[in-house]
C-alpha cells in the first residue's frame, strides 16, 4: 500500500510539472511576452532571411542536448565548457545574438519573468511562420539550466551529418520522437544553408543516391580541395521559403546532406512519409507543428528547477 501511495505521489508530481508548460503560461505573468519576442524575431529575419533557419536549428540543438533549457546559449567560463564549442555547433550554430536581443526586449517589459529557453522555443515558431511555415501554439513555462553540457553534445546527442537512417531513428527515439517526427522535423531543411564540409564527400563518392546533374552543380562551389566553409542552400529552388519542396528534392535524389537523402530511396517506412509530404503540404505543415511542440517538451525544467536567467549567456 505504501509503495502504491508513493507511485501515486510521483505520478501527480510528474503531471504537475507537465501542467506548468502551457501556451497561456505568461497570460497573467507577462501578457506582452510573446508579442515582444515575435516583434524582435521578425525584425531580425527581415534583416537577414537566413536567420529563420538558424533559429529553428538553435532550438533543435538546445532541446536535443539535455533538454530544452537554453544551455546552448551559455558561453564558456573557466569552470564550464560551452555547447557552442561542440563539434556540431562550432562555427555553424547561429542566432545567439538574436535571442539575446529578444531577451533584452522582454526584460524591459517584464524583468526576471521569461526564460531564455522559452524565448528560443517561441523564436523557432515565429521564424518558421515569418517565412511561410505554420503558426502553432508554443507551450511555455520552461526554466533555464544552470550549466552547459558540451560533453553530451559531443557524445552523439546531436546527429552527425553522415548518420545512417537507423542511427537517426534511434537518436530521435531516445528523445521521445518517432519516425514521422523525424521526417517532419527534417523538413526544416527546406530552409537554410550547409557548409561544404558537411556534404562534400557525398558529391565525390559517385554514389547512386545522388542526381548526377545536382552533384555536378554543387561541385562548382565545393571543390575537392579547399572551400570547406563555403555555404550552399539546402534547397536550391526555394531556399528562403518554408514549403514542402525539400521532399520533392529527396524524391529526385537532390537531398544535399546524406542525412537528408537517407529518408528516401532505401525502401524504409520513411519513403512513404516523404512521398506523402511531397504531395500534401498541409499534412507536412500540420505534422511539423506537432513535432515541434513535442520536441519542445524534451526534459524541460519547470517549477523551482533551474532559474530564469537575467541574461541568456550566463547563469545568475
Amino acid at each position: 500500500m505504501a509503495i502504491f501511495k508513493i507511485l501515486v505521489l510521483l505520478l501527480s508530481l510528474s503531471c504537475f510539472c507537465q501542467a506548468q508548460l502551457s501556451s497561456t503560461f505568461y497570460d497573467q505573468r507577462c501578457p506582452n511576452a510573446l508579442s515582444t519576442i515575435r516583434s524582435s524575431i521578425r525584425t531580425a529575419i527581415s534583416r537577414e532571411r537566413r536567420m529563420a533557419a538558424s533559429l529553428i536549428r538553435l532550438h533543435f540543438h538546445d532541446c536535443f542536448v539535455n533538454g530544452c533549457d537554453a544551455s546552448v546559449m551559455l558561453v564558456a567560463t573557466p569552470t564550464m565548457e560551452s555547447e557552442r564549442d561542440a563539434l556540431a555547433n562550432f562555427q555553424s550554430a547561429r542566432g545567439f545574438e538574436v535571442i539575446d536581443q529578444a531577451k533584452s526586449a522582454v526584460e524591459r517589459v517584464c524583468p526576471g519573468v521569461v526564460s531564455c529557453a522559452d524565448i528560443i522555443a517561441v523564436a523557432a515558431r515565429d521564424a518558421s511562420e515569418y517565412v511561410g511555415g505554420p503558426r502553432y501554439a508554443v507551450k511555455v513555462g520552461r526554466r533555464d539550466s544552470t550549466a552547459a553540457f558540451r560533453a553530451i553534445a559531443d557524445s552523439g546527442d546531436l546527429p552527425n551529418f553522415t548518420a545512417s537512417l537507423d542511427e537517426l531513428s534511434d537518436l530521435f527515439l531516445r528523445k521521445g520522437l518517432n519516425t514521422r517526427d523525424l521526417v517532419a522535423l527534417s523538413g526544416a531543411h527546406t530552409l537554410g544553408q550547409a557548409q561544404c564540409v558537411t556534404f562534400k564527400q557525398r558529391l565525390y563518392d559517385n554514389s547512386s543516391d545522388i542526381d548526377a546533374g545536382f552533384s555536378s552543380t554543387r561541385k562548382r562551389r565545393c571543390p575537392v580541395e579547399g572551400g570547406d566553409m563555403t555555404l550552399a542552400p539546402l534547397d536550391q529552388v526555394t531556399p528562403n521559403s518554408f514549403d514542402n519542396n525539400y521532399y520533392r528534392n529527396l524524391m529526385q535524389k537532390k537531398g544535399l546532406l546524406a542525412t537528408d537523402q537517407v529518408l528516401f530511396g532505401t525502401g524504409a517506412s520513411t519513403d512513404n512519409i516523404v512521398s506523402e509530404y511531397s504531395r500534401n503540404p498541409a499534412r507536412f505543415a500540420s505534422d511539423y507543428a506537432a513535432a515541434m511542440i513535442k520536441m519542445g517538451d524534451i526534459q524541460t525544467l519547470t517549477g523551482s528547477a533551474g532559474q530564469i536567467r537575467r541574461i541568456c549567456t550566463a547563469v545568475n
